[in-house]
């Protein structure tokens, strides 16, 4: 599976769905278009609407509406990471500048809110599915939630495994899981296959966050993922939770990660844990579980390029480097 074959079974469905991005984000503020067309040109790949178009194509014929879901959920997912950045003063994403590095942190905010806007707009220009709003609203309640958990657990260094998975849910799953929902939404999808969809997307969003988080202890900087980020951010995930089960000294590891804005060495030390209590081997399990439950909810898809290519997706978390 590449990208480029994914697109190309997508066809109009895609170049329509990046015509309506780009409509629905335009303003008569030439900053305003400037900073959009620079954040939609290191936009990454593009997961989430990949995603949902797939869906919409595998259980029917993607149509207006599907393609404005999933120009939605690309456009919750980038004022997300505008907010974000921040929220963490991040001066880079993807390797250019972020908006708050050009602007200043309250330019950056506007923005976003400029994208929560024109996401609220473009939900709302579909045919006034009722479903698909609420799945929506509880995405953006969701990523406010997760996002504070995780502040909340960081400052205390008490996050256990069911904490982990209520963040990712909130912070990551929540916008898969509503990305998958309103593509079947939106072509008059079965109920059965309604929820089908949403299971796969909401465990694939888990896998993907999962993954990322393994990235973290065991990916390559030469990749351009800089390694210990979360534990620099005193995030607890779930590569030092399987390392803490059962071990004597985890007070005094979290005690390390209470205190590792003053002590930057216990990324190390903390990191040469999580290795050798064989913490990475079970956060992969883990992964492999998501993985299994999200493709395992495709049974009921009938047989299709489309369902082929979302199998090879839910895979795509088992070898990704970035």
């Amino acid at each position: 599976m590449t990208r480029e074959g994914v697109i190309e079974l997508l066809g109009s469905a895609w170049t329509d769905m990046l015509a309506v991005l780009n409509e629905g984000l335009k303003s008569d503020v030439d900053l305003l278009n400037k900073l959009n067309q620079g954040i939609i040109s290191h936009s990454g790949k593009m997961m989430r609407p990949m995603m949902s178009l797939l869906i919409s194509k595998a259980l029917g014929t993607p149509n207006s509406d599907s393609i404005r879901y999933a120009a939605a959920c690309e456009m919750l997912h980038n004022a997300t990471l505008i907010h974000d950045d921040v929220a963490d003063e991040s001066e880079q994403r993807r390797g250019n500048p972020t908006i708050s590095a050009i602007l200043g942190p309250s330019a950056a905010v506007l923005v976003g809110d400029f994208w929560l806007a024109r996401t609220v707009n473009m939900v709302m220009s579909a045919d006034n599915n009722p479903r698909v709003v609420k799945y929506f609203c509880n995405t953006l309640g969701a990523l406010a939630e997760g996002e504070m958990l995780q502040m909340e657990k960081a400052g205390s260094a008490d996050t256990q495994e069911e904490d982990y998975y209520k963040i990712i849910k909130g912070k990551t799953a929540s916008l898969f899981e509503a990305s998958g929902a309103s593509a079947a939404e939106s072509v008059g999808a079965s109920e059965e296959l309604c929820e089908a969809a949403r299971e796969y997307a909401l465990c694939f969003g888990i896998a993907f966050q999962i993954k990322d988080d393994i990235l973290d202890y065991a990916g390559t900087s030469q990749l351009g993922k800089p390694l210990g980020v979360d534990l620099k951010e005193q995030k607890i995930t779930l590569p030092l939770l399987g390392a803490l089960k059962g071990a004597e000294n985890e007070g005094e590891i979290r005690e390390m990660v209470r205190n590792i804005t003053d002590h930057p060495e216990y990324v190390d030390i903390i990191r040469a844990f999580v290795e050798e209590r064989g913490g990475i081997k079970y956060a992969t399990e883990q992964l492999d579980a998501y993985i299994a439950r999200a493709k395992s909810a495709l049974a009921i898809f009938p047989e299709s390029e489309a369902k082929n290519f979302l199998m090879q997706i839910a895979d795509f978390n088992v070898f990704r480097q970035v």
